[in-house]
């Protein structure tokens, strides 16, 4: 390999990946899009210069941000996901039977199309789900201006740069938090508290007096390097952080969903922080 890509989302450190062939790049009109086949990772894909997702590590990241706020949840019926092109988060909410209607709201018609040629497994189907409806539209946007209220609202965003920056301010969880039923859930990408810690302080602060438990889930994605990658963690039902994890095996078991990362063990202790996560929250 000749060519590499070197992630910009840090002034002074850095991550390549050799390019053993670049599919796709061009400007979307909102973001730089690239998407990349490597060795290792499989297909790569960037935006504004920075990793979204890979082929090989993928699953650990999806199956976090959308099963834990879907278990902990007691009956969830509608969903709503902000961004989330790839398709990952789509097809781990839609393998939960129960649930009766997803909106996916995106920004980008072009992160779908290209993931659907390039990242087919991502999405596995979700995107031709009945129960799913895309709507092509800024998130902050959306959550703003419409009637609808959601039992779990996942956000799968960009870090709070470009496009994604809307979707980590006051504003956007007070509009998360009109679109919630009673006892509803939200959760968020939440940047890698290790390299990122001002993204994690900041959303503590935000959801104070927002949600009636706020808190964090870690998760490790090899490819967001620096450590965990931090999920937030938004509820207006204060005992859905603390079930019991007989109440999730038995959840997890009816379900009948095959994971490879989430288990109901690995449910519970993620939300047990390291001392240097707790140490933000102030």
């Amino acid at each position: 390999m000749t060519k590499w890509f070197s992630e910009k989302l840090y002034p002074s450190y850095a991550q390549s990946f050799g390019i053993k062939r670049v599919l796709f790049e061009r400007n979307t009109g909102h973001q730089h899009l690239i998407i990349f086949e490597n060795e290792d990772m499989g297909n790569v894909m960037a935006l504004d210069g920075i990793i979204q997702t890979t082929e090989r590590d993928e699953f650990m990241y999806h199956e976090m941000l959308a099963h834990v706020p879907l278990f902990a949840h007691h009956n969830p019926k509608k969903v709503l996901i902000i961004g989330g092109g790839d398709g990952g988060i789509a097809r781990e909410v839609v393998r939960h039977k129960q649930i009766e209607r997803i909106v996916q709201v995106e920004i980008d018609q072009a992160v779908i199309d290209m993931a659907r040629e390039y990242f087919p497994r991502h999405s596995n189907g979700a995107f031709d789900d009945p129960r799913l409806e895309i709507v092509i539209e800024d998130g902050f946007r959306f959550v703003h201006e419409t009637d609808e209220k959601f039992d779990v609202i996942i956000s799968d965003s960009t870090d709070p740069v470009g496009p994604g920056e809307v979707l980590f301010t006051n504003d956007f969880y007070r509009g998360v938090r009109r679109c919630l039923n009673d006892k509803g859930i939200f959760a968020a990408q939440n940047g890698v508290a290790f390299m990122q810690p001002e993204e994690v302080t900041n959303t503590w602060r935000r959801f104070e007096g927002i949600f009636a438990d706020r808190w964090f889930y870690v998760v490790p994605v090899p490819t967001y390097v620096g450590g965990f990658m931090t999920l937030a963690w938004g509820s207006l039902d204060t005992t859905a952080r603390q079930l019991p994890i007989e109440t999730i095996e038995q959840r997890f078991h009816d379900s009948g969903i095959e994971t490879r990362y989430y288990t109901p063990e690995v449910h519970k202790a993620a939300f047990a922080l390291p001392r240097y996560i707790l140490d933000l929250l102030h």
